[in-house]
């Protein structure tokens, strides 16, 4: 199964709130983005319209800022951004940029995440001629601090575990599991609203927070009631609520995560460092034309590849455009085992041995583009129009550039070319297959 299509908005579409802790009236304004250019904040209100990109090293928790999630690039920042961040992510919208005339997003009602997609669903949603870029989780990541834990399995989409357990007698332990796509999102958790504890609305004030909050912005949990006029939207909507926030602050990441997510106890601040845990641990794919590239290393390319010692053919990734094209590298020496035969005094590296390598770095690209990679294997079918234009010998560092030319149903097609400094050394279309991986 191939990732779809990414999406944006077809027109532009505004909403006026006011900010949950500022309490200042604001407008925020969604535009229309080109393919591959992720979620980008523009700040309208500040001179020369600086941007800041949803990207995880610009995520931040700062503890004298109270209970939001900031985004933070070149001293331009961005705050409680995550019930709009849930909702984008939520209907999975890939696409974005957000002009914003405060500091902070201003809630358009209820402190829920509902009126932002009615907003985004109004515009309407427009697919782009690009794959979607996703973050697979490729073997067990785990996080805790404090009692607070959570963790991500592999998982063929995104499916949220989250418990929550308060000494409240309203609130107590609560537990939610679902997979989370648009359909379960609009319905299942994008209407949970915020909450707080009447027994510490006093020092949040005190504290200089909470001053846009309200009854019709916050469910206020008292001490045997619960003091919203029409109570509950749902009996256990403490728990969806965190979801919610939880999905908002994962989209951190600047893709989509494709994994089983475990929470207990958390909030904002532990979302924030299990995102920056999960840059640490998996291989994110550059998210812009001419950003930097996130780097894969051999141990996230054994994550996904088959291959071990003496067929692993493919050292590191440099750039992986999900659906599109990929470029890895493979280190050539002298201690290569093929080298003790071919040949003894005149050391080259065989031809085949070089179309090997790069299908495994195509083989990279197709396999990070379906669903559960670790149970698919790629058998190549044929080699077209190959060409080997100088040796390769012990020293060389090959570069790899492939490029996908057709993908339907479980078939690929792609164009492979490898580089020694520049110098194309060997060129080839290769066709593939992917089948089930038989259990040992």
């Amino acid at each position: 199964m191939t990732a779809a299509p990414q999406r944006t908005l077809r027109t532009a579409a505004s909403f006026d709130g006011i900010g949950l802790h500022t309490g200042e009236r604001g407008r925020v304004t969604f535009r229309p983005a080109p393919a591959g250019s992720g979620i980008t904040f523009v700040r309208t209100d500040l001179p020369g319209a600086p941007a800041v990109a949803v990207r995880p090293e610009n995520a931040h928790f700062d503890p004298k800022a109270g209970r939001r999630t900031i985004l933070q690039q070149n001293g331009v920042q961005v705050h409680t951004m995550e019930h709009l961040l849930a909702a984008v992510a939520g209907l999975g919208i890939d696409n974005l940029v957000v002009e914003a005339d405060t500091l902070e997003i201003p809630e358009p009602a209820d402190g829920s995440a509902i009126a932002i997609v009615r907003v985004l669903q109004a515009a309407g949603f427009e697919d782009q001629d690009r794959r979607k870029r996703s973050i697979k989780v490729t073997r067990p990541v785990h996080w805790c601090e404090d009692g607070i834990q959570i963790g991500a399995t592999p998982h063929h989409g995104l499916r949220v575990t989250f418990t929550i357990d308060y000494d409240h007698p309203l609130i107590g332990r609560q537990t939610l599991s679902l997979d989370v796509t648009p359909e379960s999102f609009v319905e299942q958790i994008a209407a949970a609203r915020t909450f707080v504890l009447e027994r510490d609305l006093e020092l949040l004030r005190a504290s200089g927070w909470i001053k846009g909050g309200s009854l019709d912005s916050a469910v206020v949990v008292g001490a045997d009631k619960i003091h919203n006029p029409d109570g509950l939207r749902f009996a256990d909507e403490f728990v969806r609520h965190k979801i919610l926030d939880l999905i908002g602050d994962l989209s951190l990441l600047g893709a989509p995560l494709l994994g089983h997510v475990t929470a207990l106890k958390a909030g904002h601040q532990s979302h924030v460092a299990f995102v920056r845990h999960l840059k640490r641990t998996l291989p994110l794919p550059g998210r812009r034309a001419g950003a930097p590239p996130e780097e894969w290393d051999i141990t996230a390319i054994m994550d996904i590849m088959p291959h071990r010692y003496p067929l692993l053919l493919v050292d590191r990734i440099t750039r992986l455009d999900e659906g599109q094209s990929v470029e890895g590298y493979k280190n050539v020496t002298v201690n290569e085992q093929f080298f003790q035969g071919h040949f003894p005094g005149h050391p080259i590296m065989p031809g085949v041995l070089i179309l090997e390598a790069m299908a495994q770095v195509g083989g990279l690209l197709l396999l990070n583009s379906v669903e559960n990679p670790s149970n698919k294997l790629l058998y190549f079918t044929a080699i077209d129009g190959a060409r080997f234009r100088r040796p390769v010998t012990p020293g060389d560092q090959l570069r790899f550039k492939l490029e996908l030319v057709r993908f339907r149903g479980s078939t690929a097609k792609m164009r492979g070319e490898a580089f020694v400094d520049d110098q194309l050394v060997c060129e080839a279309e290769l066709l593939a297959t992917l089948v089930d991986r038989v259990p040992a």
